[in-house]
């Protein structure tokens, strides 16, 4: 099949690069030129895992490319995925349509023939009927179908779930487009892989609905983990024994300073002002929202009262600025708000982080930009963890503790065993488990 992706963006590429390696014939678009002479040069712009190889493989076998025109790779298309930005508009929390609605009107002067329109972007429900209007305005009805096939990419292992995933979703209104979908995801399909066919609403309102409830999942057990630091009780074993249920099972049960990145928070933010726009008002994905952004304005506490004094004037280290590892993204990550917290309260903050250093530098001033976690740590009274890196869970403890003024130690990922912390001598701070030392 042949393939037409708008947006180079985080998923435009990455799905392009899968649908090349499955086979099928791929041109990514994007209007910024500088973007596209590095991919044809094989610079990926985003850090994930294995995106490179796949990119230069594909580029290698002829069945990708790359171009800043939409007319080199719309027509003969069988499909065309909009792959676009959609972030929240400040004024109310809904999607910013402007860029999906464009990449529609430029397929439309663009098609040569009868073309499946894809919403890959994460879009508002409706969307399809919007993009099937601005289309209608320029093409006959009998020359297009758009459809709805939402992502669940987790960045650092967008390849892995792209590639083997626990369901494709498409959104469909015509036999004719369900086909032309079905044989995109042929590879796939073949490997038993599920494949739900929907309407094009239910589609879309399904990368919302599940991402909501993983936000969820998320701010629970971090209120359940305050708890327990007030009870004595241990959330690691309260979320063991709480996913131990089938029904509710192990994952996204982990605490630590709230959830960040591309998605959960503008798709919280757009179901809610959705609910509200159709009079339906989601209270339960309203508070996920407020608990969510208290706990990353909060965690900064935790320093002074792990320090058990005030941190002004006070050399801070924070490991971890992207909002999870194995990515370089920094949209919405907790460090900025711990940061910002941290620096408010007058301490002098040293920062590092394996991947997102480049990124960060376009976010966060005055800060100690370290080249690696000691340097970071180096004459500060304390250090706090914010993302959880390997190059952090097996960093030398004994080393960490000589490069600091006080051993403090605030592990917001619970890396480390405060018993073993303990017996190294730190004074160490965990999300709802025992704080020990000092």
């Amino acid at each position: 099949m042949r393939i037409a992706v708008i947006g180079t963006g985080y998923v435009g590429l990455v799905s392009g690069a899968c649908f090349a390696d499955l086979g099928h014939t791929v041109v990514c678009v994007d209007i910024d030129p500088e973007k596209i002479c590095k991919l044809e040069a094989g610079i990926i712009p985003i850090y994930e895992p294995g995106l490179d190889e796949m990119v230069a493989r594909t580029v290698a076998a002829g069945t990708l490319s790359f171009t800043t025109e939409i007319s080199e790779a719309v027509p003969g298309a069988d499909a065309a995925f909009i792959a676009v930005g959609t972030p929240p508009r400040p004024e109310d929390g809904h999607a910013d349509m402007r860029f999906v609605h464009a990449a529609a009107e430029g397929i439309a002067a663009a098609m040569t023939g009868y073309t499946v329109i894809v919403d890959k972007s994460t879009v508002p429900v409706g969307t399809s009927r919007e993009v099937t209007k601005i289309i209608g305005r320029m093409r006959e009805s009998n020359e297009f179908d758009v459809a709805s096939n939402p992502e669940f990419l987790r960045e650092g292992a967008a390849i892995g779930d792209f590639m083997n995933p626990d369901r494709i979703v498409v959104g469909v209104r015509s036999d004719r487009a369900r086909e032309i979908m079905a044989a995109i995801y042929k590879p796939m399909t073949d490997r038993n892989i599920p494949l739900l066919m929907t309407d094009p609403d239910s589609a879309e309102l399904i990368k919302y609905a599940a991402n909501a409830f993983l936000a969820t999942k998320i701010a629970f057990i971090n209120e359940i983990a305050d708890i327990c630091e007030r009870t004595g009780a241990n959330v690691d074993q309260v979320a063991k024994g709480i996913g131990m249920d089938s029904r509710i099972g192990p994952k996204f049960l982990m605490p630590g300073p709230g959830y960040g990145g591309s998605c959960f928070p503008k798709d919280t933010l757009e179901l809610v002002a959705t609910a509200q726009k159709y009079n339906a008002p989601s209270r339960i994905v309203e508070a996920v929202v407020a608990s969510n952004d208290l706990r990353k304005q909060g965690m900064a506490n935790r320093v002074a009262a792990a320090l058990g004094t005030s941190i002004k004037n006070k050399r801070i280290a924070v490991l971890g600025l992207t909002f999870k590892a194995e990515t370089d993204d920094m949209r919405e990550s907790p460090a900025i708000d711990i940061i910002a917290s941290l620096q408010s309260k007058g301490a002098d903050v040293a920062v590092h982080d394996p991947k997102g250093m480049d990124v960060a530098k376009t976010l966060l001033k005055n800060v100690k930009w370290s080249d690696n976690a000691y340097d970071a740590m180096q004459g500060a009274e304390a250090a706090v963890i914010v993302t959880e890196w390997d190059d952090y869970k097996t960093m030398d403890l004994n080393r960490a503790k000589e490069a600091l003024t006080r051993p403090v130690l605030v592990d917001l990922r619970n890396l480390f065993d405060p018993k073993e912390m303990l017996e190294l001598g730190f004074i160490y701070s965990s999300v709802g488990r025992m704080t020990s030392g000092g």
